[in-house]
C-alpha cells in the first residue's frame, strides 16, 4: 500500500513567481486553506519542495 500524503495550501500565491503559481495548480491548489490528498512519490516532494513556504504537509497514516 502507497503511503499518502495531505497538502494544504497556507499562503496566498500572490505575488509569487510564475511558476510557483503553476505548481500550486499543478498540486490543485487554487485557495488559501485548499487540501488535496496525493500519493508521496519523487515528484510530489519536488514539487512540494519548489513551493515549501506556501504549503504545509501532513503525512496521512
Amino acid at each position: 500500500m502507497q503511503k499518502k500524503i495531505l497538502v494544504k495550501q497556507v499562503r496566498s500565491a500572490i505575488s509569487t513567481k510564475p511558476n510557483q503559481r503553476d505548481t500550486l495548480r499543478a498540486l490543485g491548489l487554487r485557495k488559501i486553506n485548499a487540501t488535496r490528498e496525493h500519493d508521496d512519490n519523487l515528484v510530489i516532494r519536488g514539487m512540494i519542495d519548489k513551493v515549501k513556504h506556501l504549503v504545509e504537509v501532513t503525512e496521512i497514516k
